[in-house]
């Protein structure tokens, strides 16, 4: 079937087979059953698959510094290059205040705050947190993305994406970026952290493809409280592609209500297919680089006209791949009809992130 989506598409000299991509996604599921869906999403058709929320520090089980945590990724990487599929790693710095958040504990075990609640209460505390940062302990940050993404290739990875909310977003927003110093200020010197970041990744691996997650938040109305406003792109997005960007995945800025970064079908400002299509249209005027889209993308032909339109380079998706992981691949084989799509309505998606059992979707129990 000759069609856009199914056309190959370079990035930084990677060469994807197609133009679907499964989005970066914390799936919150362990061991078989995580294997198991991202084998299924790897053989379903999609071109990559972009493993979200690698963390650069070197805690935690899921850190590429430890044994457990490396071997965790190698398996994956393992399992979608089998699968047919290119791995990305998303690398990010969370931006919670840790130790701030243990006074919360006590109500979120006895379900007095929710978990909802507990994520309003930590965004709270993010401008403080980022902005107390000593610059010693920034610039050390900044400099674990290249140590990270040394690890993401050895471990298996084929490109990296920075994850442009969480920390870098942060230090990007003039919400929550009160510093005085070279990180705070103008929106030059907001863009700083980021900057340093990818850099680091380029001087690490001069030859890798980085994606950089460009989180736009928006006023009138309000939506996204990281991230960068769109009057601010023509600043970050030159420093950006400087540092070594190659391409732009581009989203709305998190720190605000979950519903509005996953929204469903009945959301208020964000319920149309390609909900955030529109920032692209913004990031696409300043730079030459390929613009990736996501958000509430379902339909096989909206999604064909985006890429003939030269709207965006290559869509990623996460919810409908999770819905059905052969959507490619039915597609390909002339089963449109067969596509289960996915209806937005966030039941057991992100309804299964706020309540801690794992993503998982209403079609799971149907028949393939």
């Amino acid at each position: 079937m000759c069609t856009k989506r199914f056309s190959a598409v370079e990035i930084g000299g990677l060469t994807l087979k197609n133009r679907i991509v499964f989005a970066p996604t914390s799936l919150g599921l362990r061991g078989e059953e995580l294997e198991q869906k991202i084998t299924a999403i790897a053989e379903g058709g999609c071109a990559m698959i972009i493993i979200g929320d690698v963390p650069v520090s070197d805690r935690g089980f899921f850190s590429l510094s430890g044994k457990k945590g490396f071997a965790h990724y190698r398996r994956l990487c393992e399992l979608i290059h089998a699968g047919g599929s290119l791995a990305c790693a998303q690398l990010h710095q969370s931006d919670s205040d840790v130790k701030g958040m243990l006074r919360y504990i006590p109500g979120l075990l006895t379900k007095k705050i929710t978990a909802e609640e507990l994520r309003r209460l930590l965004n709270q505390q993010t401008g403080r947190y980022i902005t107390q940062l000593s610059s010693q302990k920034v610039s050390a940050i900044t400099s674990s993305f290249g140590k990270a993404a040394v690890l993401a290739k050895q471990a298996g990875f084929d490109m990296i994406q920075i994850h442009g909310d969480r920390m870098c977003g942060s230090f990007s927003s003039g919400i929550y970026n009160e510093r005085t110093d070279s990180y705070g200020g103008s929106p030059e010197k907001r863009a700083h952290f980021a900057v340093e970041a990818v850099s680091a990744v380029r001087q690490a691996l001069p030859d890798m493809t980085i994606e950089y997650k460009l989180a736009v938040r928006q006023e009138n109305p309000h939506y996204g409280n990281a991230g960068i406003l769109t009057e601010e792109l023509p600043v970050f997005i030159p420093m950006l592609e400087k540092a070594g960007v190659n391409s732009f995945h581009v989203a709305l800025a998190d720190h605000s209500s979950l519903t509005d970064t996953i929204p469903p079908a009945s959301h208020p400002y964000f319920g149309e297919e390609g909900c955030f299509l529109r920032y692209c249209d913004c990031v696409r005027k300043i730079t030459k680089l390929p613009v990736c889209g996501v958000g509430g993308l379902t339909d096989p032909d909206f999604v064909e006209q985006q890429l003939a339109d030269g709207r965006i380079a290559y869509a990623a998706m996460s919810r409908q791949l999770i819905a059905d992981p052969a959507w490619p691949d039915k597609l390909r084989s002339g089963q449109k009809g067969n596509i289960r799509r996915c209806i937005r309505c966030n039941t057991e998606c992100l309804g299964g992130i706020q309540k801690h059992r794992g993503v998982r979707c209403i079609y799971d129990k149907a028949e393939p």
